[in-house]
């Protein structure tokens, strides 16, 4: 039974995008639309595989660009989190503004940090401030919720602080951690779209979201429609990585990982 469920669930999901995606090449061909306004699947994959040279150059650096801020997120979110948890005074003076750059839309941001920043730190930078809070959020949550009973035991016998945190917290906190590196993944990739956008510069250097704006430009849709896959297609991939990464790491102990009884 399991297993016929686990094959509905990886067959349905391709059956809907095939119908979609026929429905789609039907409306196209029966209704005559031009490609400059409505390309089909077919020119689509046709306009990848021809302009895959310039695509996957661009994509590339988008990829590039999206790691180096989720690096950046992750270390700086966790380094920050447990700060926190050693100091509250920290937390209480820092947190508000931590929330504050949340809040404020990178693409409001993004012109300002490249006046005062190098093209491609500004970039950066853009896809770190996406991608940062939610692993300081998650992080402080989870070892900010280690289970009453176990850290009064660690205090009875007398643990140092390095000791529980390595020994309680870290450990508990860690499903916490991976959940916020899984949202701060896609994160980084959009905030990575938005500062390039916001850039719009030219060039060997350019990425994914300068090609969209140069086909919307040129009236080369479905060029647009090729980099907009990709850009999907990058941020299933890395959502499908980081949830491999917690699944492996988890699927042992924690009860978010481990299988259903039957």
């Amino acid at each position: 039974m399991n297993s016929f469920q686990n094959i509905g669930r990886m067959l349905l999901p391709v059956a809907v995008l095939a119908a979609g995606l026929g429905f789609w090449e039907l409306v196209v061909r029966v209704n005559d639309i031009q490609p400059y306004v409505l390309p089909s699947p077919y020119v689509v994959f046709q306009t990848l595989v021809g302009d895959w040279p310039v695509l996957s150059e661009s994509l590339g650096v988008t990829l590039l660009t999206t790691l180096e801020g989720f690096i950046a997120a992750a270390v700086g979110g966790v380094a920050l989190a447990l700060l926190f948890n050693q100091s509250k005074w920290l937390e209480y003076s820092l947190f508000p503004y931590a929330v504050i750059l949340q809040v404020t839309p990178v693409i409001a941001i993004a012109p300002l940090l490249l006046i005062y920043l190098p093209q491609q730190t500004a970039v950066i930078v853009c896809a770190w401030i996406v991608g940062f809070f939610p692993v300081l959020s998650n992080t402080t949550l989870g070892l900010n919720s280690v289970d009453r009973n176990l850290s009064g035991l660690f205090q009875l016998y007398g643990a140092s602080k390095l000791q529980t945190l390595r020994y309680l917290k870290l450990p508990a906190a860690l499903p916490y951690i991976l959940g916020g590196l899984r949202i701060a993944g896609g994160l980084s990739l959009i905030g990575a779209v938005v500062a390039e956008i916001a850039a719009g510069t030219a060039g060997a250097g350019s990425g994914l979201a300068f090609r969209i704006a140069e086909s919307g430009y040129r009236l080369n849709i479905p060029r647009m429609f090729a980099a907009l896959l990709l850009l999907s297609v990058a941020g299933i991939v890395i959502y499908g990585l980081l949830a491999l990464v917690s699944h492996l790491v988890l699927r042992r102990w924690h009860e978010s990982a481990l299988g259903k009884e039957n």
